[in-house]
């Protein structure tokens, strides 16, 4: 009896070093977020002692280092803006067209051999991408635009966005994957009693259903998108340009990041610390839309939940 009794002590002395590891774990990696944060944020609020926060977000140049430097960052936004929406254009139909052959059409064998091989994308360094976009994206480009009677630079931002959108499409294309998957075959079945075809079926019972998840993906593969910088750099050049034409070379907020922080100026100086204002619009921006995706995961799961009792 004793025996049992000191066993059974052992197990919840391990269990409460377990917990206290697992809480100290979490917490770690709250703190971590915060220590990000708030270090961005104090350089940030010097940033702003020095230029107008209003210009910043409104202003149309962009001109560190010169006499009378401006800080107007809406050329770098909108660089990004037109970047990050090729690429979720390139993305969005391939991967979501891609996890619906793999979760509805491919057979269990050829689901194996293509999703690895799928995923494989996820895992090329992106300076290998960045390469395919300067050396064979862009080219081709230039030749389709001139093919049209238009006139594309080689560093254009279409070139950077397509290749931008090929590297997320493991993103979309896995949680898509998972989320159709999830889908209660119940629903498929009744669909197909009712007469549906298994197209109809997909279109009209199991894409609404998974809808919630699949725009999370999307989301998530955005905020991938947000934060690339060797494509950019290599694709599409450094020079802020608020224009729409994705046959012209832009920038992103990222890499101005990078120019900024690689300079000659002093830690203190404007130019330094603007990089530091970029970056808490970045992480503000990609924060609310990773909480967007987390709700709408909750809710896809919560509706999952309703139909499976």
């Amino acid at each position: 009896m004793e025996h049992l009794e000191s066993n059974k002590k052992q197990r919840e002395f391990r269990e409460k070093l377990i917990k206290i590891a697992l809480i100290s774990a979490a917490t770690i990696s709250i703190l971590t977020t915060f220590g990000i944060l708030f270090s961005i944020l104090f350089e940030a609020l010097q940033f702003f002692e020095l230029r107008s926060f209003w210009y910043f977000i409104t202003g149309t140049e962009w001109s560190p280092g010169v006499v009378g430097s401006k800080f107007g960052a809406l050329p770098i936004f909108a660089g990004t803006f037109v970047i990050t929406i090729i690429a979720l254009g390139v993305a969005i139909p391939i991967g979501l067209g891609s996890a619906i052959y793999m979760s509805e059409y491919a057979s269990p064998r050829t689901r194996d051999y293509l999703k690895p091989l799928l995923e494989v994308l996820a895992g090329i360094p992106t300076v290998v991408y960045g390469f395919f976009a300067a050396i064979t994206v862009a080219p081709l480009v230039v030749k389709i635009a001139d093919f049209f009677g238009l006139e594309a630079t080689f560093n254009s931002a279409l070139a950077s966005g397509v290749v931008m959108g090929i590297m997320i499409i493991p993103v979309i294309s896995s949680l898509s994957d998972d989320v159709i998957k999830a889908v209660p075959d119940s629903q498929r079945k009744a669909a197909l009693g009712l007469g549906l075809t298994q197209g109809e079926t997909i279109r009209d019972i199991v894409i609404p259903s998974a809808l919630p998840g699949i725009i999370s993906a999307s989301l998530l593969g955005l905020s991938k998108a947000l934060g690339e910088t060797m494509i950019v750099v290599m694709a599409a050049g450094l020079r802020p340009n608020l224009s729409w034409n994705p046959l012209e070379d832009m920038t992103t907020v990222t890499v101005t990041i990078v120019n900024s922080l690689v300079g000659d100026f002093e830690f203190n100086s404007p130019e330094t610390l603007s990089a530091f204002a970029l970056g808490l619009i970045l992480f503000v921006v990609t924060l609310v839309l990773n909480m967007i995706s987390l709700s709408l995961i909750r809710k896809f799961k919560e509706k999952y939940k309703v139909n499976t009792l």
